[in-house]
């Protein structure tokens, strides 16, 4: 829910950004549609002026039989049900990355936590009740080190262990339609999937795309939401995870759909919002996660090992109010404020 809410900031943003009269003139277009179960949005300027939404959709119904575990025949569904597939080099890609996220995260980003994620009902499948018994027995099928990839297909310690990449392929996603884009000649563009963005180029007023980072309030919903800054992005990719809505309420206490694959646990910490800037797509959105998992100190000292990365994150103190943490570089792609 907290990256549907982002989407409809980075659109209304995008286009009040580069929506103005020289839109036509400059032949900017617009297509919208839906996948991985969330909401895409692309402005992209084409030399010719061509209309590339139906090139699109297909594209992106490629990624969704590769990624979607909603689809009962996608890769990643045969792979959790142990059916023989040939994999994609995409999903080969995108496996491999996330194995490299979780080593350096030290486990905090891993796409075995499915299991988990569905246990507690913010996954593709039905919540269970939660019992100590249930999720140790869960956690032994977590971990990124019971998979590995060996003569092109995944192999698994137990076949009861699930993948979900949902948390790296959308950025993949992100990533795969720029290049999709760029091969096409376009030279400006922003492709945003559920709240991943990457952006190229420069907006129909000839500067750089407006991507909103919003306050972390679990009410306010798309005209009463606040920002808490805005990103000038070119050339570079963004991604942001956060806890704040993504939730619901029990006997009295909070669970949130980040899941800490060391504990089976959804996270308790004060980190709100995790704002990540690559560039690539793939790598901001498995670090955003990661991030959410580590909670602010760790993600803090984590990130600054990481050349080419900055991170803006919003975290509450003890009296209920937001604190800013960014990196020292990440203030130079933020908008001025008037």
């Amino acid at each position: 829910m907290q990256k549907r809410i982002l989407t409809l900031f980075v659109y209304l943003l995008a286009v009040v950004s580069g929506c103005t009269t020289s839109c036509k003139q400059h032949a900017y277009l617009y297509n919208d549609g839906k996948v991985f179960g969330t909401v895409y949005h692309i402005v992209y300027q084409h030399p010719s002026g061509k209309d590339l939404h139906t090139e699109i959709d297909a594209e992106l119904a490629r990624l969704n039989r590769i990624f979607s575990t909603f689809d009962t025949t996608s890769q990643i569904s045969m792979v959790n049900t142990n059916r023989s597939v040939e994999l994609d080099s995409l999903f080969v890609n995108c496996f491999n990355r996330a194995l490299e996220i979780s080593e350096l995260s030290e486990g905090a980003f891993d796409i075995t936590v499915a299991p988990l994620v569905n246990a507690w009902g913010f996954g593709f499948r039905h919540r269970e009740d939660i019992t100590p018994a249930l999720i140790d027995s869960l956690l032994q099928l977590t971990g990124y080190r019971k998979v590995r990839l060996e003569g092109g297909r995944i192999v698994k310690e137990n076949p009861a262990v699930m993948l979900d990449m949902s948390a790296i392929a959308k950025g993949y996603a992100c990533d795969i339609l720029g290049n999709f884009l760029a091969d096409r000649g376009c030279t400006n563009y922003m492709v945003e999937i559920g709240g991943e963005v990457v952006a190229r180029g420069v907006n129909a007023r000839g500067t750089p795309w407006s991507i909103g980072i919003s306050k972390p309030e679990e009410t306010a919903f798309y005209e009463g939401q606040e920002l808490e800054a805005i990103v000038h992005l070119s050339d570079r990719a963004l991604a942001t995870s956060g806890n704040y809505r993504n939730f619901y309420e029990e006997g009295g206490k909070r669970y949130a759909h980040t899941i800490d694959p060391a504990t089976g646990y959804p996270v308790q910490h004060s980190l709100l919002s995790a704002t990540v800037l690559a560039s690539d797509c793939m790598t901001a959105d498995a670090l955003a996660t990661a991030f959410m998992v580590l909670g602010p100190e760790k993600s803090v000292a984590l990130s600054k090992s990481l050349p080419g990365v900055e991170v803006f994150f919003i975290c509450s103190d003890e009296s209920g109010f937001n604190k800013i943490y960014m990196s020292e570089d990440f203030s130079a792609f933020l908008a001025e404020e008037k």
